[in-house]
């Protein structure tokens, strides 16, 4: 059997393809969207962070999840400023979740309640790609909306904490291929991969839907 690192990798590749190609997302790193669509977008990733994030010290002590419990990820108060930023101080109040954002957010709520070997596929999918393709993202919205560079508005894509993010990742997959799972757990865990990036396909599509006037 491959390294678990590699597993997942290939295991969610051509659903990583599909993400990335998402109309929405080529519309909004092509600047063919308004400001308004990078903002809502950005809400929706509230939901799911708050989802991945309220609670996961809970798990420190599992030997599957435990070890990417790592609060230098965290996005949650990174969020909040660029929310501040992009809507105001009374953002939450507006705050909205599309239903695919809704489902995609229970879905990570169950898995770190129920199965925290799960919840790790939905660690892994989310906090690698913002280390990683996370990058382009900020980049664009830097240049096509004109914010401070690494400064409000795209704060969620700055690690502050990893000075590092290549060593990072390597050590990440570290921790994957080091996980105490048996051989049938692990293929159940790129399943929940493959599941992480529908629905976050499904977000995409459903922005892809609300926005598709505007480009």
């Amino acid at each position: 059997m491959d390294s678990f690192s590699t597993l997942l990798r290939t295991a969610s590749h051509a659903q990583h393809s599909e993400a990335e190609n998402a109309t929405f997302m080529s519309d909004l790193l092509g600047g063919r969207l308004a400001v308004e669509a990078y903002a809502r977008y950005t809400e929706q990733l509230w939901f799911v962070y708050e989802a991945l994030e309220t609670g996961a010290e809970d798990l420190a002590a599992d030997p599957v999840a435990g070890p990417f419990v790592r609060p230098e990820l965290f996005r949650l108060p990174a969020l909040a400023r660029d929310l501040a930023y992009l809507r105001g101080p009374a953002w939450r109040a507006s705050l909205s979740a599309l239903p695919a954002t809704r489902e995609y957010a229970d879905r990570v709520r169950e898995c770190r309640a129920r199965w925290p070997a799960g919840y790790v596929a939905h660690h892994y999918t989310r906090y690698l790609g913002d280390l990683s393709g996370g990058q382009i993202v900020r980049d664009r919205a830097e240049r096509t909306w004109g914010f401070a560079r690494r400064g409000d508005g795209v704060r969620f894509y700055v690690f502050e904490e990893i000075a590092n993010p290549a060593a990072f990742k390597r050590e990440y997959r570290a921790l994957l291929d080091a996980a105490p799972a048996e051989d049938a757990e692990k293929r159940r865990i790129a399943a929940e991969c493959r599941r992480a990036f529908a629905l976050n396909t499904a977000v995409l599509r459903a922005l892809g839907e609300e926005f598709s006037l505007t480009v």
